[in-house]
């Protein structure tokens, strides 16, 4: 099953897609197994939106091991998850908007995204496997100069619009099958692809040692890290997909400057 969130009449509403149409839920498919449907459009008038709202964001940072290398770090011996902010993320199709005042280098990585659909604590590794609702499509963007210059990531990962995250939740897929890749498009030329799957620690590795300290709820969702990143520029179109997942688009934009007369609040 594919599920989503879309707008509708101003309204976020859950869907399951199937095929050219989007059946309207009653409700999020995570919390209700069986939901009714209200109504229905055409897959082609949606206005998408991050297909879950996670409860908490967590994120994993060096995962795979040509990016390990690329970036001279130590592989990791453990699991260990950041955190990210809901206000980043954005659907598919909105654009990604780069502030007027980044400088530097503007990237794109592609990310696996595990989504929870039962609560995790001390779980075992099959009982993780079964607490797995399904897997989403991610782009990790990243302004590096502000990466470098602040204490914390709070502007470099977590600006608006630097999640996009979608077009749905996939519940049948098997991201680490070895036919699985995850591919990284910009304006329709591959600038990334490699075996999803790759991974130093999956995402069932992860959930298990989160789930020693954390507890883990529906709705939170675990991105999964990239082995490649890609510059971005605004009037850029970068598609990220994964198979067996789906496709993720969204447009580059510039944001205009803002004026600010006199000190803030």
């Amino acid at each position: 099953m594919r599920y989503a969130r879309v707008r509708v009449q101003g309204v976020p509403l859950h869907g399951r897609v199937e095929g050219d149409t989007i059946a309207l839920l009653a409700g999020s498919p995570i919390e209700n197994p069986a939901p009714t449907v209200i109504g229905s459009i055409p897959t082609a008038h949606a206005i998408w939106l991050p297909p879950v709202v996670p409860h908490v964001f967590y994120a994993v940072g060096l995962n795979y091991p040509r990016h390990i290398a690329h970036a001279a770090a130590e592989t990791p011996k453990r699991p260990e998850a950041g955190y990210r902010a809901n206000n980043a993320l954005t659907g598919h199709g909105s654009p990604i908007v780069r502030p007027h005042d980044v400088t530097g280098r503007f990237e794109a990585e592609p990310e696996l995204v595990a989504v929870i659909g039962r609560t995790l604590r001390h779980a075992s590794y099959d009982e993780a496997r079964a607490g797995v609702f399904g897997w989403t499509v991610g782009n990790d963007v990243s302004a590096r100069a502000w990466q470098h210059e602040d204490r914390t990531l709070w502007r470099a990962k977590n600006s608006d619009t630097f999640k996009p995250m979608g077009p749905w939740i996939e519940t049948a897929a098997d991201p680490l099958a070895p036919t699985t890749t995850t591919t990284l498009r910009v304006n329709g030329e591959v600038r990334a692809e490699f075996p999803t799957g790759d991974m130093v620690f999956d995402p069932y590795d992860y959930l298990v040692e989160m789930s020693r300290y954390l507890t883990l709820h529906p709705g939170d969702v675990l991105w999964m890290g990239a082995e490649s990143v890609c510059g971005l520029a605004p009037g850029d179109t970068v598609d990220v997909g994964i198979t067996g997942i789906g496709v993720l688009s969204n447009p580059v934009i510039q944001a205009e400057p803002v004026s600010q007369e006199g000190p803030l609040p």
